[in-house]
């Protein structure tokens, strides 16, 4: 297997972007899918890595990256170092990520002899799920689309709720981030880009627009984003797969960091489930 970790997508007057590529050698184009990770997330949070090498043994050329204003920066790709960044990040820069990547994807030469450029699946985990579902709805490039525990409604999260005025006043509000004690800021342009962009980021309009194979997968004893939530998706999308997830939370039953060489129970059979949904 190949695994080439922390490679640098550099932009011009924007923060680059670090990424991850497994795959195993081939002479066939392979299936290429791009992981987005969740709020306060990163892209080599708990069992990620083996995530990736999962896909990467039945054929899939697996990329996973940080969204530029994730908080991780370059040399220290790891929790939270630049919570400058964090507080500067929104919506709209992380569905700007992803397109950088997927237009990276499509034109560096190296990847266009690799993939085949007729099955791209997005993969989004929690809020990352309602990036990549916004993605699917106005990307013709995309070919399946899986949300793991993915949000339904952007307006009713952390970052969007809450005292508006004091927000605004302060221009800035903090979340705890429980496992590193991070106060983690969000300005208030979090909440101004979500109003000007309110049409784009609507959940409920993407989901009702995609006519792509879509898998909803999620844990049905979710504390974080509850399972009503991926009914909620299924409902507006009643062609999707909706695959509940028994005794299991927000991560599947993992943790950072992950220190087993194995996927839990509940993660391998979501990495199964989502194998075979795309085969």
């Amino acid at each position: 297997m190949i695994i080439s970790k922390n490679n640098v997508l550099k932009r011009v007057n924007n923060k680059p972007i670090l990424w991850d590529l497994f795959y195993v050698n081939s002479k066939d184009k392979l299936p290429l899918i791009i992981f987005c990770h969740g709020y306060k997330g990163f892209k080599d949070w708990g069992a990620w890595d083996l995530v990736a090498k999962a896909f990467a043994i039945y054929g899939y050329c697996f990329l996973k990256f940080n969204f530029s204003h994730n908080g991780g920066t370059v040399d220290q790709p790891i929790d939270f170092p630049d919570l400058q960044a964090f507080g500067n990040n929104n919506y709209t820069k992380e569905l700007e990520d992803l397109d950088d990547v997927l237009n990276f994807c499509f034109t560096n030469e190296s990847f266009k002899r690799s993939i085949d450029v007729n099955k791209v699946i997005l993969i989004g985990h929690s809020r990352g799920g309602g990036i990549v579902t916004i993605k699917a709805a106005e990307d013709p490039r995309i070919s399946h689309l899986i949300t793991w525990a993915g949000v339904c409604d952007f307006s009713k999260r952390t970052a969007t709720a809450g005292n508006l005025q004091q927000w605004k006043t302060e221009g800035v509000k903090y979340v705890v981030n429980g496992r590193t004690k991070q106060q983690m800021p969000h300005y208030y342009q979090f909440y101004e880009d979500y109003i000007q962009n309110k049409e784009r980021l609507d959940i409920e309009k993407a989901c009702k627009k995609i006519t792509i194979p879509h898998l909803i997968a999620h844990g049905i004893d979710d504390p974080s984003v509850k399972f009503n939530e991926a009914e909620q998706l299924h409902a507006w999308n009643p062609k999707s797969v909706l695959q509940p997830i028994k005794k299991c939370d927000h991560v599947f039953n993992t943790k950072h960091p992950w220190e087993k060489e194995k996927l839990s129970e509940e993660l391998k059979f979501l990495v199964n489930q989502s194998i075979m949904f795309i085969m």
